[in-house]
């Protein structure tokens, strides 16, 4: 690796990152051509900033040192360059010391740029890098008057050595990730993220960039939308044609705007996006939304033109929504943004939407407004290019306006983020998604086909915590619970109502949905009057036995329902419970006058019940409330590292295979997947490669028997006509007579002679890809039977003890494992270390397409590998490992 070009560097060391005010930088290492960019970066540095750096004057730089600067073997000498637009605004590099693993690490950004994170950015970076190569150790040198860089190190998350002389600081870290230093990452990731998210949501200014004045036009929808909302910024119409468009004044060009633009809505079509790009470059302006289509929707030369787009922007610090995007809205008073095609800015609530499709959109927000769900803001992000649901994940967060969260994805930009921003917001916020076309993604995403079966979808999104429905209809019932009623305690539900079959229809879903009945229903009959209505919903509501209620209501002939729906408000109210209730009532859907709570603004607030046309629709939306309230009440587990794991040795094995064969996809051999699944700590029971009659005995009576034999061809190891080679061999005759046999139907004189490993039932671990979750880790147990029914289950990585120990119970067959009819059980507890090692190999290496560990015998004596398969190729473009970054400019993606 030493010595390697100064123009070969990694690929993926390039990165788009966002900085902590929101803004974006593209980072990358440094070649010889910089030269020049180093130089005009120097002579803009101020004499503070150089003498912090080099502790000297230091005005201008030599040529022998501009040299060295520029002109690096990105291996022992490592240096990367941010770059907003053609200029270079921070540089860091490393030095690796007397060829040892220590590495003098220094860093310096231009006055204008400091206090945007680039330091942290730069040190993990390098670190990533510097891992790669070799290196375990950091070394630098810092005056100690340069406080902002001490900070940068101080704050890290690593543990630091120090010590002063003269007024120098020497710091020291072992760079390996810990623990602290990943949360801080994640912790800057978010902040920074979410800060982008807010400037797109909070403009001070929006140029809508293709205005017109014709009534029917994209630009004149867009404009008039801004204008009725009543947004509390300024608006800007660009339009070369008009000095003004409904009476505000019109602007040829965004450079002829006289002020700032946070927010350019273009409206242009598709050919002339890319000149306004470079006006909206020059301006400065700080996020591009394209309601224009034409992109990546339109074909491979509209992709092209889109992924070109979307460099350009973040390479210059903007943030793109869109192409083809419906808009973004923030109903907040201070802010009242429509930059939506919607004609009107929907009611405000505290629900927070990202819609991948804008032609839904439109609809979505009529659907919203009519069952009285309010919302705080709304983005439709059209194809993604950039800004993408997991950016909003991170902005509602933190976000104080939003209490719930709703998604409508048609697929995944990078799916394990998805999983970790999801799991970490659903513990305070509940996230709704519609997933619609869950493999309708390119099919390149995925390194297997194996196809998962619902239940197991299901369990990956419970797994996250996420509550997955399959349609808007049931997007917007699940939303109404969760938006107006609080969580239930436990899952015994309570059914009222004025008719005993509705009632029991409402008990008979309930039960189907895994729900409890707190009681038999209570059918107050249909002569009752509302305050026996209501007494009988209070009776209920105040019982311990309940968690929540179901109210089905009938209206009898000639008697308005109306009065009964105030009496349940009223008594619901007066008790103040915090139990939610759901109910059929008046056969409306949404949210009833009569049934709801205004805030100040006139809206349905907190304590509204929502109705529902039928009882099935009231008990599946609270039934997918409490299995939720449930996840977040389970213990969340805690990331295990299984002891005895050496990642450096096993990442040298898998860069020694795709080194190899070139970074393609290969099949290990029996003995190198041996050598990689020993790095942590997974045996495979011992076996050895006889070629010969004489040393197939010979191996077994090296290994000692029993042993079995079997074909080393992959292909043949399956066949039924090979079983009765593969039985217990207890002595050499045997092995002998085995051998011939096994030689004879595979043609091959190579047999593996292995071990054999105690008795026990047969199971299986896997990894595989998926395009909605990334790497999973997979369980169930071996035979046709289980094949057949898709007896398997599936975790997403990272697993916690707490994914791996359920993963376990999850299949059908599983109570087989525990004593099933009084067998002794197995060791649970070896398996679930066993499965925690596997995630653990996932996560280290995600070289690591495939992997199938079968059978894994499991008896009470621990858990045995006879067989493993493993594939090797290049890793997905769109890992949730290293440093930050933005989602690569990918067409996969």
């Amino acid at each position: 690796m030493a010595g390697r070009d100064p123009f070969d560097y990694p690929h993926d060391w390039e990165a788009d990152v966002v900085l902590s005010d929101g803004g974006t930088v593209h980072l990358r290492p440094i070649v010889p051509t910089d030269a020049d960019g180093l130089v005009a970066f120097h002579g803009k540095l101020s004499e503070r900033t150089r003498y912090f750096r080099y502790f000297g004057a230091y005005p201008r730089i030599p040529e022998k040192d501009l040299k060295r600067f520029s002109t690096v073997d990105h291996h022992d000498r490592v240096a990367f360059a941010a770059f907003l637009g053609d200029d270079i605004v921070a540089v860091g590099r490393y030095e690796r010391l007397d060829h040892g693993p220590s590495a003098e690490v220094a860093f310096v950004v231009s006055d204008p740029h400091q206090g945007r994170g680039l330091g942290s950015i730069l040190l993990e970076h390098l670190a990533a890098a510097a891992s790669e190569c070799g290196l375990r150790r950091f070394v630098a040198e810092v005056l100690a008057e340069n406080a902002a860089m001490v900070r940068v190190f101080r704050d890290a998350g690593y543990q630091i050595s120090r010590e002063i002389e003269e007024g120098v600081l020497h710091l020291e870290f072992d760079i390996d990730p810990t623990e602290e230093s990943l949360a801080v990452a994640r912790s800057r990731e978010q902040a920074a993220e979410a800060r982008s998210v807010h400037n797109l949501l909070h403009p001070t200014s929006v140029a809508v960039i293709g205005a017109s004045a014709e009534p029917g036009k994209v630009g004149h929808v867009a404009f008039v939308n801004l204008l009725a909302a009543a947004f509390t910024g300024t608006v800007y119409p660009v339009n070369p044609e008009h000095h003004s468009i409904r009476g505000v004044r019109a602007y040829p060009s965004v450079l002829e705007i006289p002020d700032q633009v946070d927010l350019a809505l273009v409206a242009v079509p598709a050919e002339a996006v890319e000149s306004v790009l470079d006006a909206c470059l020059a301006k400065g302006v700080k996020t591009l939304l394209i309601v224009s289509g034409g992109f990546g929707e339109a074909g491979p030369h509209g992709l092209h033109a889109e992924l070109r787009l979307v460099g350009e922007a973040r390479a210059h610090g903007m943030r793109v929504v869109g192409p083809n995007a419906l808009g973004v809205l923030n109903t907040a008073p201070g802010v009242r943004l429509n930059a939506t095609l919607a004609p009107r800015l929907p009611v405000r609530g505290r629900t927070g939407f990202f819609c991948q499709s804008g032609a839904l959109g439109t609809a979505i927000l009529a659907d919203a407004e009519s069952r009285g769900l309010g919302l705080s803001t709304f983005v439709s992000a059209g194809n993604r290019a950039d800004v993408s649901g997991n950016d909003l994940l991170q902005y509602w967060e933190t976000d104080p306006d939003t209490d719930l969260v709703l998604l409508y994805l048609e697929s995944f930009g990078n799916p394990r983020k998805f999983a970790r921003l999801a799991r970490r917001l659903a513990r305070t916020k509940p996230i709704v998604a519609v997933k619609s076309g869950r493999h309708a993604v390119r099919p390149q995403l995925a390194a297997t086909s194996t196809e998962i079966d619902e239940a197991s979808v299901q369990a990956l999104f419970e797994q996250a915590g996420v509550v997955r429905v399959e349609s808007l209809a049931q997007l917007f019932d699940t939303a109404l619970v969760f938006a107006h009623q609080p969580l239930p305690a436990g899952p015994r539900v309570a059914i009222v109502g004025n008719s005993s079959a509705i009632g029991l229809l409402a008990a008979d879903t309930a039960r189907m949905q895994g729900l409890r009945l707190a009681f038999d229903p209570v059918d107050v009959g249909p002569q009752a009057g509302p305050h026996d209505f209501a007494e009988a919903v209070g009776e209920a509501l105040t019982s311990p036995d309940t968690d929540a209620l179901v109210v089905v209501f009938a209206p009898p002939v000639a008697i308005p329902g109306t009065s009964y729906a105030r009496a349940l408000r009223e008594t619901v109210v007066e008790l103040g419970q915090r139990k939610p209730i759901v109910s059929t009532f008046l056969a409306v859907e949404g949210v009833p006058d009569e049934l709801a709570v205004l805030s100040e603004d006139g809206v349905p607030t907190r304590g509204s019940i929502p109705s529902y046309p039928s009882p099935e629709r009231a008990v599946n939306a609270l039934a997918r409330v409490i299995r939720y309230a449930a996840w977040r009440q389970r213990p969340q587990g805690t990331l295990v590292t299984p002891s005895g794991i050496h990642t450096e040795q096993a990442q040298g094995i898998v860069r020694e295979f795709l080194d190899a064969e070139n970074g393609k996809t290969t099949l290990l051999s029996d003995t190198d997947v041996v050598r990689l699944l020993g790095c942590y700590g997974i045996d495979v029971v011992p076996f050895r490669v006889a070629s010969t009659v004489d040393g197939a005995v010979a191996a077994a009576a090296e290994l000692g028997y029993p042993v079995t034999l079997k074909a080393v061809d992959e292909r043949l190891r399956g066949r039924p006509d090979l079983a009765g080679v593969r039985l217990d061999l207890a002595s050499d005759e045997a092995v002998r007579t085995a051998y011939e046999t096994l030689c004879e139907i595979s043609g091959d004189d190579d047999v593996y002679v292995q071990r054999m490993a105690p008795k026990g039932l047969s199971c299986v671990i896997g990894l595989q890809d998926d395009p909605s979750f990334g790497t999973l880790v997979s369980f169930g147990l071996s035979g046709l039977v289980s094949t057949l029914l898709g007896d398997r289950a599936y975790r997403a990585v990272p697993l916690t003890d707490v994914d791996a120990a359920t993963l376990l119970r999850e299949p059908r067959t599983a109570p087989l494992l525990t004593g099933y009819r009084g067998d002794e059980p197995a060791d649970l507890a070896a398996l679930q270390d066993m499965v925690l090692r596997v995630a653990a190999l996932a996560e280290d290496n995600p070289e690591v397409r495939s992997l199938v560990l079968d059978p894994i015998l499991a008896s009470p004596d621990g858990a045995f590998v006879a067989n493993a398969r493993l594939v090797l190729g290049p890793p997905p473009s769109r890992p949730d490992t290293g440093p930050r970054r933005l989602r690569a400019i990918n067409p996969l993606d």
